[in-house]
């Protein structure tokens, strides 16, 4: 008989010991320099452009040059987790992040910038491919979904504070004291990725047994858990990784890693790198003049998209992903046609200032509770384990790329369509992302991994596939 069935009205408590939440904020960490990353450019921009006298077009490859450099080591990062380990790959990333961010803030000329920002790109896609991962295999079982959604909140936490950094430097114009906020998490990051641990799954997985039962004795309560952890490990590793081979061979691994795929794309061509990226230039299309509002306007919007994620970690076990991605693409879909529809005419009015901000906030919102956590937890659900890891690559690999080609084409079609066809473009990609969900995009809700990979082999349709 269990305890609970015993004791109805007790709460059982199973202890975390310290250093295990220590070392999971501290790989944490890699989110919150993701978030960094992301929003760091916003504000720089603009004062970079002016000093250089830069056209759109080369604004727009400082930009994508990070995207590039993600998408190039999400190819390496999967070897790299698994030959050098999952801590060493961290310790990459944030060497990564730090000598990148150096390199931006010494920079002397655009070419400069944008071999730093590369150079971060690799960081930025090691760490999203890594950080996950060791999260998941070094944590208890009892807080591991609240570290891996601690990851997606450092995140968006991330954004926020480089918002905040990046108003404070405008009031002088030191594009360059931005760039450097980026490198003290990064040494901070770097240093203290020295003494993490290494996955107790990897040190199996080279045949280093009792190195992992070292570590997992050190990190769990009872020599009893440790010895079920382990079992449970080298039962897991029996299922050999068969990714491209399955891929050749299996048209419904195919499938799955299809799906992946366009469910990034959706994600990045929702627009929302065009607020992370270029948010100072789209204000200032609304009227905005001054950078002090522009840049506030910045800070308001990291500011919501850092709550706004809370929404989806309290509701996506309770409403389900499908309801939820629904909500949240209507919603950008709704948000880009009105902004489209009042960048269309005159001069907005006070009035129609406050609507169009209401509007990108709203926008913010509804990517925030669904599109940004959902599709990734997603990618991972819809993978068989014999292939997890290649179709996680896929899917990472093509995020990055999509997002490369957002930022690199935002400012040429503001010129080229204008504002406001710009924006309907947006909303239209939005809108027929919905229905992709419907066609496709099945309701994992409470239903095991298993239970998904079963009925993906046996040819059911993919949106069938949670059922």
């Amino acid at each position: 008989m269990h305890l609970e069935d015993a004791l109805p009205t007790a709460v059982p408590q199973v202890k975390t010991r310290p250093q295990v939440i220590w070392i999971c904020l501290l790989a944490a960490l890699a989110g919150l320099l993701f978030g960094l990353d992301i929003g760091v450019i916003s504000g720089a921009l603009p004062l970079i452009a002016k000093e250089y006298h830069l056209l759109d077009n080369q604004q727009e490859w400082i930009v994508s040059s990070m995207m590039v450099g993600a998408a190039v080591a999400t190819l390496c990062s999967g070897f790299l987790a698994y030959r050098f380990g999952r801590k060493y790959a961290l310790l990459i990333a944030a060497a990564a992040f730090c000598m990148g961010a150096i390199i931006c803030t010494c920079a002397v000329n655009p070419d400069m910038l944008i071999a730093g920002r590369l150079i971060l790109g690799v960081g930025l896609g090691v760490a999203s491919y890594a950080t996950p991962l060791y999260l998941s295999e070094i944590t208890p079982k009892n807080i591991r979904g609240a570290m891996i959604s601690a990851y997606q909140l450092m995140i968006a936490l991330g954004i926020l504070l480089v918002f905040l950094t990046n108003t404070a430097f405008s009031y002088s114009g030191n594009w360059r004291g931005m760039l450097l906020v980026v490198a003290i998490p990064s040494l901070i990051f770097l240093f203290g990725a020295l003494f993490l641990p290494r996955s107790p799954r990897w040190l199996v997985m080279h045949g280093r047994e009792d190195a992992a039962r070292e570590v997992l004795l050190r990190l769990r309560n009872t020599q009893e858990e440790v010895e079920n952890e382990l079992r449970e490990i080298k039962e897991q590793l029996r299922v050999k990784q068969q990714g491209w081979h399955l891929f050749k061979e299996n048209r419904n691994f195919r499938r799955s890693v299809g799906l992946g795929i366009v469910l990034q794309i959706m994600q990045q061509f929702s627009g929302v790198n065009v607020m992370m990226y270029y948010a100072p230039r789209i204000f200032r299309e609304i009227g905005f003049s001054s950078t002090a509002e522009q840049m506030w306007g910045t800070v308001i919007v990291g500011f919501v998209m850092t709550i706004a994620t809370f929404i989806a970690v309290g509701l996506v076990d309770r409403w389900g992903r499908k309801p939820m991605l629904y909500i949240g693409f209507i919603t950008m879909g709704i948000a880009m046609s009105v902004v489209g529809t009042l960048l269309g005419g005159e001069a907005l009015t006070a009035l129609e200032k406050g609507v169009t901000v209401t509007m990108l906030l709203l926008f913010i919102v509804g990517f925030s509770m669904s599109a940004g956590p959902l599709i990734w937890l997603l990618c991972s659900e819809i993978q068989p384990l014999k292939g997890r890891e290649f179709g996680i690559t896929c899917s990472t690999f093509t995020c990055h790329i999509a997002g490369m080609i957002v930022s690199a084409t935002f400012l040429s079609l503001l010129n080229t369509l204008g504002s406001a066809h710009t924006f309907y473009l947006y909303a239209l990609l939005n809108l027929f992302a919905i229905a992709i969900i419907y066609l496709f995009v099945p309701e994992t809700k409470n239903i095991s991994l298993e239970h998904i990979e079963q009925n993906l082999m046996s040819g059911k349709k993919l949106r069938h596939i949670g059922r």
